[in-house]
C-alpha cells in the first residue's frame, strides 16, 4: 500500500488542482464563529497479580472567523506496568511472603500542533503550521516540522466537513539512537486528507490522513491515519473510539546487544493505538 506514496500524493494534489474553480459538493452552513474546545481523558488503573496504569489527555482548542481558522492543540500518553514478585523468607515450617510489584514505561507519547487556516475564495484556503512530538518507544526523542501549502473544503459546515490539502514541510529529528546514514533534517511534501461526517443525531465519524514524504530521500515516508467513531451521551460529553495507525517505512534504529558489542537495527515499521476515551466539550 505505502509503496504507492507517489500515487497517493499526485492524487491528492490532483483533487486539489481539480477543485479551482469547482463548485463544492454541498451547500455550505454557517460554522459556529468563536472559541471552542474538546478534552480527551483516557484512565486505566489495575492492581492486584498485576499492576498497570495508563493515562492519556488530549485537547484541542479552534478559534473560528469568518474566513480563518486557528487550531491548537496537546496531547500526552504514558503507561506503566508490571508483574508482582512474591519471595518467602524462614523455613518451610515458618515462613513470611513478601510482595513487591516493580513498574517500569511501557509507552510514552506527546505532542503540540499549531495550524492556521485563512481562506482566499468560498472553498479554496492557505495553511501555516508547526509542531513538535516526542515518542521515545518509536525512537523519537524529538521532532519538529513546520508546513506551508494549500487545500480545498469540499465541504463545511457546522457537523460535517471534507478537506484535503497538500503542504511543503520541513522537519528536524533527533533520535534516540542517531542513524549514522541518515539526516537529521530535511524539506518534505505533506497531503492531508479531513474527514468529519455526522451518521446519526448523536454519533460522528472521523478521519485523518496524513502522508509526509522525504524530498531528500524518497524512500522515507511516514503516514498517520486516525479513524474514530464519536457517540454523545449529552450536550456536553461523549465517547469516543478510535484507532491510530501511524507507518514509517525507515524507522529510527535501536540498539541491540550482540555478547559484549551492540548492532544498530530498525524498529517495527507501524504502530497501532486503540483507544476509547472520554470526551468533553466546552
Amino acid at each position: 500500500m505505502f509503496d504507492n506514496r507517489i500515487r497517493l500524493i499526485s492524487f491528492i494534489s490532483a483533487l486539489l488542482l481539480l477543485s479551482i474553480g469547482a463548485e463544492s459538493l454541498t451547500a455550505q452552513d454557517d460554522p459556529l464563529l468563536g472559541w471552542t474546545d474538546v478534552a480527551e481523558l483516557t484512565l486505566v488503573l489495575m492492581s492486584g497479580n498485576a499492576k498497570a496504569n495508563s493515562l492519556g489527555v488530549k485537547n484541542t482548542a479552534e478559534r473560528r472567523w469568518e474566513n480563518a481558522l486557528f487550531q491548537l492543540a496537546a496531547g500526552a500518553v504514558r503507561a506503566e506496568s508490571g508483574v508482582t514478585v512474591r519471595t518467602a523468607t524462614g523455613t518451610p515450617d515458618d515462613f513470611i511472603v513478601i510482595r513487591s510489584t516493580p513498574t517500569e514505561k511501557t509507552a510514552e507519547n506527546y505532542f503540540l500542533r499549531a495550524r492556521y487556516d485563512r481562506e482566499v475564495t468560498e472553498s479554496n484556503y492557505l495553511l501555516a503550521g508547526a509542531g513538535w512530538d516526542r515518542n521515545t518507544f518509536a525512537g523519537i526523542r524529538n521532532r519538529y516540522a513546520t508546513v506551508a501549502g494549500a487545500g480545498r473544503a469540499w465541504v463545511e459546515a457546522e457537523a460535517r466537513h471534507f478537506k484535503t490539502d497538500l503542504g511543503f514541510t520541513y522537519t528536524f529529528q533527533d533520535d534516540v539512537v542517531e542513524n549514522p546514514a541518515g539526516e537529521d533534517s530535511f524539506i518534505g511534501l505533506r497531503a492531508t486528507l479531513d474527514l468529519l461526517w455526522t451518521l446519526t443525531s448523536t454519533t460522528e465519524f472521523r478521519s485523518l490522513l496524513v502522508v509526509d514524504e522525504n524530498l531528500t530521500e524518497t524512500d522515507d515516508i511516514r503516514a498517520d491515519w486516525t479513524n474514530a467513531i464519536v457517540v454523545a451521551i449529552s450536550d456536553n460529553l461523549a465517547l469516543k473510539a478510535s484507532l491510530q495507525i501511524f507507518y514509517d517505512r525507515l524507522p529510527a534504529l535501536v540498539r541491540v546487544p550482540l555478547g559484549n558489542e551492540s548492532v544498530l537495527v530498525p524498529l517495527e515499521k507501524s504502530d497501532r493505538t486503540l483507544t476509547l476515551a472520554l470526551v468533553i466539550d466546552f
